[in-house]
């Protein structure tokens, strides 16, 4: 529900020539939740209130309602809806975004998003991207313990060390594809194809590199912190292509791509298990980091080849 929301939100009130910014601005929020989150996790697990671990779930339960409240007073549908925007502003966004794509609620046209290439070509690379990102950060913490030998405390802060990384090169990666893009530049599509492609590619090969580290924590959180900033990278092509794509049915697509892609979310955890069921060693991760790269390369490939970053003829 989240992502299908917040995809439709930035349709209507970001220009289509700082998307890219916008958006992965956005999703560096994710990221920061989850240095925050794995830091004061582990820290609450060991000193919390309520018997320790279950401060945790008080504490961001907390959050989570406090924040809720302000989304609920703050947060419109759109700029025409919106009770206190001022005269100058709306017209701003009527004039940078378009009165049609910031009023207009289209019939879906379902046909022809399930027989896009460029739709599915998204979804494909989502699904990549869902699998080396939960493999990373769900399966993280388990190989810092029974590889690398870290206590919960140690793990929670060492688990949060790579994500660090992309709370900075997110935006950043938003506003190079957004300068990239500008008039007299490339196009968009060269543009998010090549970030998911060199993106994804990077993230691969250094998950292959970290399980040939040995017991090397230092060198290990290099090699981990340089693969997800390569998946930030690649996703952050992906993060705004349904964009591209159809902005007034951003929230159908991306719903489409969450359903698939919550697939990879699924299984994969459920492949490291199987793949390291025995001893959980540096031998059997290394298998788990090969599939994880494996799974980036299709991704990355299809998208190479059957991805746009055009506006399509049935969006409107």
């Amino acid at each position: 529900m989240f992502l299908p929301g917040m995809q439709a939100l930035i349709a209507r009130w970001s220009t289509p020539q700082y998307r890219s910014m916008v958006a992965n601005t956005i999703v560096a929020g994710r990221d920061t939740g989850i240095v925050v989150g794995m830091v004061l996790t582990g820290f609450l697990c060991d000193y919390g209130f309520a018997g320790g671990w279950p401060s945790a779930f008080y504490v961001f339960g907390t959050f989570g309602c406090v924040w809720s409240v302000a989304w609920f007073v703050l947060c419109y549908d759109s700029p025409s809806t919106h009770p206190r925007i001022s005269t100058a502003e709306l017209e701003y966004w009527e004039r940078e975004v378009g009165s049609r794509d910031l009023s207009s609620r289209p019939p879906t046209p379902w046909r022809q998003i399930l027989t896009s290439v460029p739709v599915w070509a998204l979804v494909v690379a989502r699904f990549a991207g869902a699998w080396g990102y939960v493999c990373i950060l769900v399966c993280l913490p388990m190989y810092l313990h029974d590889v690398l030998g870290l206590d919960i405390s140690k793990n929670g802060l060492f688990s949060a060390v790579p994500y660090v990384s992309t709370i900075v090169l997110i935006p950043a990666y938003g506003m190079l594809a957004d300068w990239l893009r500008s008039p007299g530049r490339l196009s968009t599509t060269v543009v998010r194809k090549a970030f998911c492609v060199v993106g994804f590619t990077l993230s691969g090969f250094f998950l292959v590199a970290t399980g040939y580290i040995g017991c090397d924590r230092t060198l290990a959180m290099v090699t981990l912190t340089a693969a997800v900033a390569g998946a930030g990278m690649g996703s952050s092509s992906l993060f705004v292509n349904q964009l591209d794509l159809a902005p007034l049915h951003v929230g159908m697509i991306i719903g489409l791509a969450s359903v698939i892609s919550g697939l990879a979310a699924i299984a994969s955890p459920q492949a490291v298990g199987a793949l390291t069921y025995e001893r959980s060693t540096r031998d059997e991760w290394q298998k788990v980091f090969f599939l994880a790269a494996g799974i980036y390369v299709v991704g990355a490939v299809v998208f190479l080849i059957f991805g746009s970053g055009q506006r399509q003829s049935w969006a409107d």
